[in-house]
């Protein structure tokens, strides 16, 4: 046999037994909620600015990120001002949680008010101007997926979305469709999934991303369940609501966004007197698309 030459490249070679193909260590992503974050944006000296909701250390990413594959962020524009952006991702999701005002963009402009939810290409690089109020987004974008792999954000016109809008008072007509349905159909909760017309087949918002409306009526509870997407969970309207996760109660803190880690059995209960409204993106395209969302009921 020849003899191998050694080179640059035979230098970077290494090896494992398969004995180690899956012993693979990773930090658990925990049930986490960011309330400190959640304060910071609403204090009334915060200034305009974004605030991460970053667990890369706990999570041992060397990039920020709320999880592996997703980045939230609460955006705080003070009346009057402007908060420019520009995200390394393949798409943009935002959730207005307070104000009214615009966000403009390569010669476009888009007007937004409490409660609705829009979405940009991720290599939009934008400009959001709050009105007479002070303003609160709610950004979620997929900046680690794109980091873990080193891509650059597709170039403009080659973003896998266009901008869509959803208005706020839509968004309660389609809730209030789905909560007439028959209980047969509605098994799973009674949530509004949104998407756009270049995927309406996949019924996703971005190639990996769901985003959903979910609710619960006064006294009701949505049976517990487990997936192997992670959901991303905002608090939108409701009180004495809470989750069970991995036989632990978390409850709801309103606009602080809550982690239910991968495969853990959990369910969402209200307790309160009110509807519950909660927004959850998942990295649900990733797992409709490798076949891989294990959704189950035990």
């Amino acid at each position: 046999m020849a003899t191998t030459v050694e080179t640059a490249y035979t230098r970077r070679a290494r090896y494992f037994s398969s004995a180690d193909g899956f012993n693979i260590k990773r930090p658990r992503i925990p049930a986490h909620t960011f309330l400190a974050e959640r304060d910071r944006a609403f204090a009334p000296a915060a200034p305009t600015g974004l605030i991460q909701l970053d667990l890369s250390g706990a999570l041992e990413i060397e990039f920020p990120a709320t999880t592996p594959l997703i980045l939230a962020r609460y955006a705080v524009i003070r009346a009057g001002e402007t908060l420019p952006t520009a995200f390394a991702a393949s798409g943009q999701i935002y959730h207005v949680i307070a104000g009214a005002g615009d966000t403009s963009w390569g010669g476009d402009t888009l007007a937004w008010d409490e409660g609705d939810i829009f979405c940009l290409p991720g290599a939009a690089a934008a400009v959001h101007a709050a009105g007479a109020r002070d303003c609160l987004l709610y950004v979620v974008t997929n900046e680690p997926e794109l980091a873990f792999e080193r891509l650059e954000p597709p170039a403009a016109g080659r973003a896998p979305i266009e901008p869509v809008h959803y208005p706020a008072d839509e968004i309660r007509r389609q809730l209030d469709r789905i909560h007439a349905l028959p209980p047969e159909q509605t098994m799973v909760g009674k949530a509004v999934n949104f998407t756009t017309a270049a995927f309406e087949a996949r019924r996703t918002v971005l190639p990996s991303f769901t985003l959903a409306m979910n609710s619960l009526r006064p006294g009701e509870s949505q049976r517990a369940h487990r997936h192997n997407a992670i959901a991303v969970t905002l608090p939108v309207e409701g009180r004495r609501c809470y989750s069970m996760i991995d036989g632990a109660r978390v409850d709801w803190q309103r606009h602080a966004v809550m982690i239910t880690p991968p495969a853990d059995m959990h369910s969402h209960h209200n307790e309160g007197d009110e509807m519950a409204l909660f927004l959850i993106v998942q990295d649900g395209g990733l797992h409709y698309h490798t076949r891989t969302m294990g959704f189950s009921f035990t």
